[in-house]
């Protein structure tokens, strides 16, 4: 007897690779969903009895595929269902699927289910839940919670999705070299999407929390394929470095704490020592792109036994090469942030003024702007950027931070009076 937990951890391991695979071979995401679901039931009842195949996936693979085409058979009245026996005796023949599955047809047969999933003639609101659900294969309950919308909305939502692609609007043909490299951006860019998603979610939103878990796991399936790539390192070491400190962002009354005020003595000290060891062996290639950056700043944090020792200087110069590499506001707020810590908040305010208009909307930008101005002594006008903050808030703790400081200001007024 092979233990049930074990099945459905290999079954969660196959599932992206066989689920590309079987959509190479139907060019249809729903048979290829259908497939493997009942290749995983048929593997199930298989392997709790007879024990695992030797490799499990190319099992998965080949059972779906022969369930798909006796399906596609009774549809179309073509030929007589094929004997259950004569599927489920598979014996060894899973050998030779194995040694087909070679590593350069995994690759490709990923990469051609994320660039389906995240492809850009796909809105954007519906590219990382079908990502969600076709690639990780999480349930639309799960992603509908995620993402605070009802499950009729989220369905319709993805059901959308698959209807564009099996329409022919996005092509399922292999990416070519010069495509490849322009779409690989395309993947870094859903999985960190998708783990901004979970890193954003409040102290009591589990289910928005997982997703950044779930990012990490294709962070780390996107590095096995390619664990040359540096930018992917990157990747992967930003998720693990800004995840390490998920355990002491929030308080015991679910309001956020600055980075300044956690007891760094919680962070998870294995994603810190996993994801500095990706940034080192990144840095031996000499090339430099906009994740590993974002992962150097953030090992500068890591590395700061205490606030006071971070090295703020260095954090100004790696957010300098990443507005070159990327220029955006968000990039320039940021690098103001540590620029007020080197050269003092006058200087930082003269760098975020200009981005008055760009960044109107964005609720970061008149929290950091607020806090800039008391830190000057204009209280008035800390006041006005802390109340258009607090308007924007998204959640619960970002609002519950704002209104911290403007208690704080009536507090020192009522006390001048």
């Amino acid at each position: 007897m092979t233990d049930r937990a074990w099945i459905e951890a290999a079954l969660t391991r196959a599932r992206l690779q066989a689920v590309a695979a079987l959509l190479r071979y139907f060019r249809d995401l729903d048979l290829a969903e259908e497939a493997f679901q009942e290749a995983c039931l048929r593997g199930l009842k298989n392997w709790t009895v007879n024990g695992p195949p030797r490799d499990p996936t190319a099992w998965l693979i080949m059972v779906g595929r022969n369930a798909a085409l006796d399906q596609k058979r009774k549809t179309s009245r073509l030929t007589a269902m094929l004997d259950e026996d004569q599927v489920s005796d598979l014996d060894d023949v899973e050998t030779p699927m194995a040694e087909r599955l070679d590593e350069s047809q995994y690759r490709d047969d990923v990469l051609r289910l994320m660039f389906i999933c995240c492809h850009p003639d796909l809105p954007a609101t519906q590219q990382i839940p079908l990502a969600l659900r076709i690639v990780s294969g999480l349930s639309v309950k799960q992603i509908a919670r995620a993402f605070l919308v009802g499950e009729a909305a989220m369905e319709q939502r993805i059901t959308r999705a698959k209807a564009k692609v099996g329409a022919g609007g996005v092509p399922f043909e292999t990416p070519g070299p010069v495509e490849r490299s322009e779409r690989f951006a395309v993947v870094m860019q859903m999985i960190y999407l998708v783990f901004n998603e979970g890193y954003s979610a409040g102290p009591k939103d589990d289910a928005r929390a997982e997703l950044a878990d779930e990012a990490i796991r294709l962070g780390r399936l996107l590095l096995r394929m390619f664990p040359a790539e540096p930018e992917v390192m990157g990747l992967l070491a930003l998720m693990l470095l800004q995840h390490s400190r998920r355990p002491t962002r929030f308080d015991s009354s679910g309001d956020a704490v600055l980075m300044e005020d956690q007891d760094r003595r919680l962070w998870r000290t294995k994603l810190i020592q996993e994801g500095l060891a990706l940034i080192d062996k990144a840095m031996r290639d000499r090339r430099t792109g906009v994740y590993l950056v974002q992962a150097a700043i953030a090992a500068l944090h890591a590395r700061a036994k205490r606030f006071a020792d971070t090295d703020w200087v260095s954090i100004d110069a790696l957010y300098a090469t990443l507005e070159q590499l990327q220029p955006s506001p968000v990039v320039t707020l940021n690098r103001a942030v540590a620029v007020s810590k080197t050269k003092g908040p006058q200087v930082a305010l003269d760098m975020i003024e200009p981005l008055v208009e760009r960044l109107t909307g964005y609720f970061y930008f008149h929290g950091a702007k607020g806090g800039l101005l008391l830190q000057l002594d204009r209280k008035r006008e800390a006041r006005e950027s802390f109340d258009r903050a607090i308007a924007l808030a998204g959640t619960a703790a970002e609002a519950a931070h704002i209104r911290m400081h403007i208690d704080r200001l009536i507090a020192e007024s009522e006390g001048r009076g």
